[in-house]
């Protein structure tokens, strides 16, 4: 804990910083469960509708730095390509 109002002030700016990432990658996190469970499940309509909310959640996280943008790419071909796998099948 901060003893300078400045530390006090950062402190509490990163309490709140904190508890909103935290939410939104729980929030993320569930949206890519979504998907990799409809794939599991082979049930191809809904991991579509799962995977056309988890995309657009994925880029705006990357875009606000929450995650890496390169992760945020890799998620989002990996699970299309499953999801296109079992549309194709």
């Amino acid at each position: 804990m901060g003893v300078h109002a400045s530390a006090i002030k950062k402190d509490r700016q990163a309490l709140r910083r904190r508890q909103h990432n935290r939410t939104m990658m729980a929030a993320l996190k569930t949206a890519v469960k979504k998907v990799r469970t409809a794939v599991t499940a082979r049930d191809a309509a809904i991991a579509k509708q799962a995977l056309a909310e988890m995309i657009p959640a994925l880029s705006q996280a990357a875009s606000k730095k929450l995650i890496h943008r390169n992760r945020a790419s890799r998620l989002i071909s990996r699970l299309t390509r499953h999801t296109n796998r079992l549309s194709a099948s």
